[in-house]
């Protein structure tokens, strides 16, 4: 369904997006992320057919985006990080504009009416737009991304000032769209694409980083393995210990207590599986291993590993055993920053009588 190949983009002496390749199958729901500055929007524009690449070739279902871009963009629903609204206009005289815009030859009352309920702005179907809150205006430029059923559907951060209640509505609608839909959605919040998407590309300093599906994405971190470790034996000798293997790379002390064990967060060398060596290790000392858990990276773990990694990598470093603590420093800073963030789009939200 989308095919990229070698797509380079320069603006100036810049490089945007350097040589990156993949393909994008009908039906999937995908997943792409970045740091800020990573490529994403410079891609998900020449994609949309709104920039010009410098190099490499972008195919929809066969068609070249350059060659062909009218009938491209005929297959293509697009809500930019700012929906491309106008303020003076109703939400109906807007929706009818871009239907016609685009050429539409579904019936269109009934068209409009279906994507008016599917996203839930039939009660503001009257009023002008400058007049809604950050939340419904979001709903409406997904609204016109929908608009005639394109094939594929590219979201940009789509919820953006919306509730808790609507962020799910959108998840829900977007896992319904991808029955019978491609569809692309970039956002901060990694929860999201988690919890709908089956593929995950991340893409650093405009090359492609990591590519697999959702359920394997910790396939691309070195092989590590972590696991929650309860240990009978005085705390500062095992952690000693511990940091002193050459097969483990990370240790933590953790807070729970079971008895006279204590608890701690232990990850492996890359492709070593440890478990047997430490046992007998931990035996011949004469402290009792009495549970060793393993567990997952999550999304935002394998995240900042990934774009930790291939940042020190690009400056000719190697990743060090603070891998880990600087992933954790960086996991807070994006936390605060979804914090602020959410708290002044808060401010921005302008609520009217009767919205929801």
């Amino acid at each position: 369904m989308i095919k990229i190949d070698h797509l380079v983009k320069h603006y100036g002496a810049n490089c945007a997006v350097d040589d990156i390749s993949f393909e994008i199958a009908r039906g999937e729901i995908v997943g792409f992320l970045g740091p800020n500055g990573a490529g994403k929007s410079t891609t998900m524009n020449i994609l949309a057919g709104y920039l010009s690449s410098t190099a490499g070739r972008v195919m929809i279902d066969d068609l070249n985006v350059l060659d062909e871009p009218l009938e491209v963009k005929r297959r293509i629903g697009y809500l930019p990080e700012q929906p491309p609204l106008y303020p003076d206009m109703t939400v109906e005289e807007y929706l009818i504009f871009v239907y016609n815009l685009k050429g539409c030859t579904f019936n269109r009352t009934k068209h409009l009416e279906e994507i008016c309920d599917v996203v839930k702005i039939k009660d503001v179907y009257k009023r002008v737009i400058r007049n809604l809150s950050k939340g419904y205006r979001q709903r409406v430029g997904i609204a016109q991304a929908l608009i005639g059923n394109p094939p594929v559907i590219i979201f940009d951060e789509p919820t953006v000032g919306l509730d808790p209640k609507q962020i799910i509505e959108i998840r829900n609608l977007i896992r319904t769209l991808g029955k019978d839909h491609t569809v692309i959605l970039s956002t901060h919040i990694l929860q999201e694409v988690q919890a709908v998407c089956d593929r995950i590309i991340i893409i650093n300093k405009g090359k492609v980083v990591a590519d697999e599906l959702t359920e394997n994405i910790n396939r691309v971190i070195d092989g590590n393995h972590r696991y929650r470790v309860k240990i009978c034996g005085p705390q500062r000798e095992v952690m000693s210990m511990l940091n002193a293997r050459s097969d483990i790379s990370f240790v933590e002390s953790l807070p729970d207590r079971d008895g006279d064990a204590y608890a701690y967060l232990v990850e492996s060398a890359p492709n070593v599986d440890m478990r047997k060596s430490l046992f007998f290790a931990l035996a011949q000392k004469g402290w009792a291993m009495i549970g060793m858990e393993p567990l997952g990276m999550s999304l935002e773990d394998v995240f900042i590993s990934i774009v930790d990694k291939t940042n020190e990598l690009g400056k000719g470093k190697k990743p060090g055993k603070n891998r880990r603590l600087r992933g954790a420093a960086l996991e807070q800073d994006l936390a605060q920053s979804i914090i602020d963030a959410t708290a002044e789009q808060q401010k921005n939200i302008a609520p009217y009588e009767g919205e929801e």
